[in-house]
Formats: structure tokens, sequence, C-alpha cells
């Protein structure tokens, strides 16, 4: 079903982006391709058996990646955040955080799970630090939005797992109170200014994209007239804000059928999470794969239309781009995986043998 509900977003995408740039589609094709082959790996492994050194593995080699792009990072438009790899050419480290943070938290609670009241103080603090520490270096790149999309995806995770209640409106308590102080003194002039932009008037990428998704109406607009786009005037529309191409060109209902294909895989993955409550291998993977949709989803949306500051959030599995793609389908495979063989050793061959000769 989780194959099933993604197959019409990635469609869907394909469709926008071949329109946009038909070379951006072939490499869209290659990248589809890629995933495929790494959701179809990952599905096969047995990770059961694999996780209490894969995860701790993967997590620490992202942080001396991270850490490595604060030394000898390639600087882009005044933000270093990618590492030239000889043979490989250039990745950024900071997307494969959601990867790593994941996989480590799944193999921290299936080993530490948390009491019947959730966890407690010194639980949270520990899996936090896990959360914390690559957040910090992906902040210093310095990448805002990443880092934020980052710690809500992964605390919502936590969340859905268990913390115990207390301690969760403590933390409200204490979110409320230093946002205000965050502004202030921690933000650099140009984050302030773009959620100045956000206050005020919009900036000229969400004015561009506003009129593209207005001109679309109910209906949308045939690609030869779909100008907003095809004529340059809406920015990165094969990223950031392709979903304001999407308004463009199929209009309201089609917006509409995106979000509801969203809103259908993230409850499927709650009710995942809740199938599967004492296995929290799949609690945590489903949960923060649900989480990470709806914050990705919801910040990008919520940008094109001018509700949320501008930040660097792609629709997920819906933007252009690989390396997303890939962690996204690497994520669903180990989930697959661990639904798919979790009573597998009940069913082979040698425990049917053994299960024979105890009855005879």
């Amino acid at each position: 079903m989780l194959i099933l509900q993604i197959m019409p977003i990635l469609f869907l995408s394909s469709v926008l982006i071949k329109e946009i740039n038909p070379s951006l589609f072939h490499k869209q094709m290659a990248y589809y391709t890629l995933s495929a082959i790494v959701f179809i790996f990952a599905s096969y492994l047995p990770w059961r058996y694999l996780l209490w050194f894969f995860a701790p593995f993967t997590y620490i080699v992202n942080l001396l990646l991270l850490a490595a792009v604060d030394v000898a990072g390639k600087t882009i438009l005044g933000a270093k955040r990618w590492l030239v790899i000889p043979g490989l050419g250039t990745i950024q480290p900071s997307e494969f955080a959601k990867l790593s943070i994941v996989l480590f938290l799944a193999f921290l609670i299936s080993k530490y799970p948390p009491k019947e009241k959730g966890y407690g103080l010194i639980a949270l603090i520990g899996l936090s630090i896990v959360i914390i520490i690559p957040s910090v270096l992906i902040l210093k790149e310095p990448d805002l939005g990443t880092t934020l999309l980052l710690l809500l995806g992964s605390f919502g995770a936590l969340f859905i797992v268990g913390i115990n209640w207390r301690i969760t409106a403590t933390v409200v308590v204490l979110l409320a109170f230093f946002i205000p102080t965050t502004y202030t003194y921690l933000l650099k002039p140009y984050q302030k200014k773009r959620i100045e932009d956000f206050l005020g008037k919009p900036s000229y990428q969400v004015q561009q994209a506003l009129i593209a998704i207005g001109s679309g109406g109910i209906e949308g607009k045939a690609k030869n007239e779909a100008t907003q786009t095809q004529l340059k005037f809406l920015p990165v529309a094969s990223t950031d804000f392709i979903f304001a191409y999407l308004g463009e060109r199929y209009g309201f209902k089609g917006m509409v059928i995106v979000v509801a294909l969203y809103i259908l895989l993230i409850l499927h993955l709650l009710i995942i999470s809740k199938i599967y409550s004492k296995d929290y291998r799949i609690v945590t993977i489903a949960g923060a794969l649900s989480i990470l949709f709806f914050v990705y989803m919801g910040v990008n949306i919520y940008m094109v239309i001018g509700m949320a500051p501008v930040v660097g959030a792609p629709l997920p599995m819906f933007s252009h781009g690989g390396t997303s793609f890939i962690i996204f389908a690497f994520l669903f495979g180990v989930l697959e995986n661990l639904i798919s063989f979790k009573a597998y050793k009940p069913y082979t061959s040698d425990t049917k043998i053994e299960m024979i000769k105890a009855e005879s």
C-alpha cells in the first residue's frame, strides 16, 4: 500500500518536471531508477540483525562529514553546505542527517524502550543529544531551514513513541518563552529579513507563485498558457516552488488532490506505527517518516502561498532532486523490511522441521 500511495505523487511530479525542463526530466528518471534500486536493496537486508552496527556507523560518518563541511566545505551564495568528494562529485551531508538520525533513534529506542508513561527527563535528554549535535553542525553552515525541519521531524517522532505529558507541557512553555529571544539574539540579518518579508510585503518569489496559483483557477491551464512558469517568471519552479506550477497547470483541484495524497500517506504511516506499537523500530521509522512528510509538505506549501517565510524546504518526493529521493527510498525500504519480515523466523523451513520433530 505504501508503494501504491507514493506512485501517483511520483507520476505527477515527473509530468510537471518534464513540462518545465525536459533535461531535468531525464535526470529525474535517473534518480527514480537509482531510488528504486536503493529501495529494493534496503527491503531485503536483515535490518533486525544489522541495525545495531549500521545505525551508529552511519550516524558517526554523518557527523564527520558535517564537521568536514565546516573545515573544507564548498561555499555557494554565502553558505558552506557542500563537500566535493573526488570521483563522486558534490554532496550535501545535511541531507543525510535525516537518514542517520532516524536509524540511530530507531536503534536506541528499540534497545531502551519507553516506560508505560513515556520517556522521563533523563532518557529524553540522552535522545535529544543525538538530535541536537548534528543539528548544531547544520546550523553553523548556516542552514536554519534544514535545522528547524530536522528538529521538528526528529522530536515529533519521539513524541509519537512516547514522552511523559509533564515533560511535553514543559517543553511547550519553554518554546513559547525562547522563540522571541531566538529572533532577537540568534537569527542572522538575512534570516530576520525573510521573516519581515513574510510579515510585510511578500518576496518576489512568493509574488510570482501567488500569481501562478491564482491564474490557474479551479481547473488549471494548458501547458502553453501557463506563462508564469513557461516564460520563467516563477523562480525555481521545478524545486522549492513546484507546488505553484501545479496550481497554475492543474488548478485548485490538482492542488487538493496532491495534498490529499500526502495526507493519506501520512495517516497510513501513523496507522502502521499504531498497529506495530510494540516494535519500536517500526514505530520510530514510520513515525519519523510521517512527521517529516507532514512538516516538509506543510512548510513548503505555506511558503509558496505566502503564509510562512521562504526556506529551502522541497516538497518531499515531488520537487526535483536526487539525494532526498534516495534517502526517503532507503527509509521506506527499511520500513518495508521490518514489516514484511516481522514474523519471518516462525515460518522458515528449519523452524517447520523443528516443529514436526517436536510433534512426533
